[in-house]
């Protein structure tokens, strides 16, 4: 497979779903979904353009300190992390780690899958029987890449849905997911970049980021983070990659 990818046999959505299903994660089990990077970094922009290098996230860092004034306080928590989590560890078994969340998790893929079943009645069986505030629900794209450039407690990476699944942004059932808190505003379809006209215009530009010649160039860092050798050990600790 490695093969056929370096030889540009098969696209980045492929050599990404392979190494996943070769890693033991699968649709079918929540807290092993398939995990897919954010590859982006401009959300505002009128137009992408994809032959701008600025536009991309830096996938040679973990999601956690793509933005580097998160960094400092990554590191300080892996230093003095019972300190500062006000962690109880009196047998000492915990290892230090720089996030205490993990990059893909069940509620994770709820929380980007909430408007298509079984999703919706999944999140709603986790929330006790009703939807979560609406604050919290994915409700724009670009608020979730600013959620997660303001906050390193935030590391969520994407599920490969946002590269072939329009539907998944629009609230096509009519749930009543509530509004935001601060300006009423009622979540509905899932607010896209400026960049996009529309869910499958959306994805369309999405997977084609995914497959230009930057991303190609640069995935394989990425990949060292998730599936490769800056898992666990000291590579590990110098990408600030530990996770509890």
């Amino acid at each position: 497979v490695f093969q056929k990818w370096e030889n540009r046999e098969i696209s980045n959505f492929d050599y990404l779903i392979q190494l996943n299903t070769m890693a033991g994660r699968t649709y079918n089990d929540l807290a092993q979904y398939p995990v897919f990077p954010w590859i982006l970094r401009d959300y505002t922009s009128e137009e992408l353009d994809l032959n701008n290098p600025a536009v991309f996230r830096d996938l040679s860092k973990p999601i956690g300190v793509v933005n580097e004034k998160n960094a400092k306080t990554v590191k300080e928590k892996y230093i003095s992390f019972f300190r500062y989590e006000n962690f109880e560890d009196p047998l000492g078994m915990i290892d230090k780690f720089h996030y205490g969340t993990h990059y893909s998790n069940a509620a994770g893929v709820m929380h980007y899958l909430i408007r298509v079943e079984p999703f919706t009645t999944l999140h709603i069986q986790l929330q006790s029987g009703r939807f979560d505030c609406a604050d919290r629900q994915f409700h724009s794209i670009p608020a979730t890449w600013q959620a997660l450039m303001d906050n390193p407690n935030d590391v969520k990476e994407l599920i490969p849905e946002f590269f072939y699944f329009p539907e998944f942004l629009e609230n096509q059932n009519g749930f009543n997911l509530g509004q935001l808190q601060m300006s009423k505003e009622v979540v509905n379809d899932v607010v896209l970049p400026k960049w996009a006209r529309s869910p499958e215009d959306f994805i369309y530009k999405h997977r084609k980021a995914l497959e230009s010649e930057y991303v190609s160039a640069h995935l394989h860092e990425w990949i060292d983070l998730i599936f490769g050798y800056k898992q666990r050990g000291p590579a590990a600790v110098e990408a600030l990659n530990v996770f509890y």
